[in-house]
């Protein structure tokens, strides 16, 4: 006779994503950015990040392993923001658009942004629907074009260097993010690395 019991938790399935955090001292700016957006176009508030591994049904045990396994091949990396964007959909209103190579102070040549994701997206077992693009969003919204380029050029008002900014990725975080709930509300850290130097 099996003994064993499976609780609800282990068989349970949810939505996690991999987002990298921008450093601590970066993220006021940024929230006071994304507080500037949203009170003039609405969307709902969440925490700024770079996601790495974008939505994928786990358990929360293999989500925390795999994330865990995931961290321990990874170090520390930098971000160059290109320039502020718009994209077509709910998800990717209005970001920083990141280079998706080297920050401009290496000369490896080594596509870290992007190997951080690929890497992390193997652990997982995800598989990018479409090339990764990295980026920072600032906005979540369902806005038209013109909206979105009111949006774009607001971000330069509210923060005119914001087009240029270079920062370092040490902390990796496991979000659970519910993708059906655009009010954000639900979504929720389950675990952090530090990444190492």
């Amino acid at each position: 006779m099996d003994t064993t019991t499976t609780t609800p938790s282990q068989v349970k399935k949810d939505v996690y994503s991999v987002w990298a955090l921008p450093p601590e001292e970066l993220t006021p700016r940024l929230k006071k950015l994304m507080e500037g957006l949203r009170s003039e176009f609405g969307g709902p508030q969440f925490e700024p990040h770079v996601t790495v591994v974008g939505a994928i049904s786990l358990t929360e045990s293999e989500a925390r392993d795999k994330f865990n396994k995931a961290c321990e091949g990874l170090k520390a990396y930098n971000a160059t923001v290109d320039r502020v964007a718009t994209g077509t959909f709910f998800y990717q209103c209005v970001f920083l658009l990141l280079h998706p190579t080297l920050s401009r102070l290496g000369f490896d040549h080594i596509k870290l942004v992007v190997e951080a994701s690929t890497h992390c997206s193997n652990h997982l077992g995800y598989k990018h629907p479409t090339p990764y693009m990295p980026h920072l969003s600032l906005l979540y919204a369902d806005l038209s074009d013109e909206e979105k380029k009111t949006a774009q050029e607001k971000a330069y008002v509210l923060d005119d260097s914001i087009g240029s900014l270079n920062f370092q990725i040490s902390h990796l975080a496991l979000y659970k993010t519910d993708t059906e709930d655009k009010s954000c509300k639900s979504w929720e850290k389950v675990a952090e690395c530090e990444l190492k130097h």
